[in-house]
């Protein structure tokens, strides 16, 4: 429970501690934001880290003078895309001793190849919409590396989504960030729009539900 408290308090004042970080680290903070970027999209076991309200806070100080917007830019897209790719790697790599292993049973062998027909059919648009979930993005690309979906695939909606996605909360925070009532409820943002980015593979899903219930009623019949 400390942990999430302490989580959930550094999303919650993570302008006020970016500000403490970037007088401290100066022209490394590209790096530390490069890697923890990475780290998110890139390792299974970091999905905690702050992804979309960090890049938001980030370009409130970018329009303060903090950084280079399109320096920044650059350095969060490739943190973002490389990310995936490592993951998708990781996935590809060890997916097969995983699914062997008797540790991770939980993992079954149906469970892969559903999903590696649902990313044969959804692939680009799970790969995309996935980036602006939290912790579904941390997955999405593992899980596409153990369905062995087609690299090429993988890498045009890695590149679209990753742009996307730091597009989206880089400029927002920049253009918007400093406005006295966004500035004022941070949080509150960061979820709408967190929420309203979700709404797509949201309505994905349902769709998909009601078709999987329609053709089995037909079947049924």
């Amino acid at each position: 429970m400390e942990v999430i408290k302490n989580i959930l308090e550094a999303i919650i004042h993570l302008d006020k501690h970016l500000d403490i970080i970037i007088k401290s680290c100066g022209s490394w903070s590209y790096l530390l934001l490069f890697l923890i970027i990475f780290a998110e999209t890139g390792l299974v076991v970091t999905p905690f880290l702050p992804g979309d309200s960090l890049i938001f806070a980030v370009g409130t100080f970018t329009a303060l003078g903090t950084f280079n917007l399109w320096w920044l830019f650059v350095i969060l897209v490739s943190a973002a895309i490389i990310g995936d790719t490592v993951n998708y790697s990781l996935g590809k790599l060890f997916g097969d001793r995983i699914i062997r292993s008797r540790h991770f049973r939980f993992i079954k062998k149906e469970h892969i190849e559903r999903t590696h027909k649902f990313y044969e059919k959804y692939g680009g648009k799970t790969i995309v919409l996935a980036r602006f979930i939290p912790i579904i993005r941390t997955f999405a690309p593992f899980v596409a590396g153990i369905g062995k979906m087609s690299y090429l695939k993988f890498v045009i909606y890695n590149i679209l989504g990753g742009f996307l996605w730091v597009s989206l909360f880089l400029f927002v925070g920049y253009f918007f960030g400093n406005i006295p009532v966004v500035k004022n409820n941070f949080l509150i943002v960061i979820l709408v729009i967190m929420l309203i980015s979700a709404l797509p593979i949201a309505i994905e899903f349902i769709r998909s539900f009601r078709a999987n219930g329609i053709n089995k009623k037909h079947r049924d019949v």
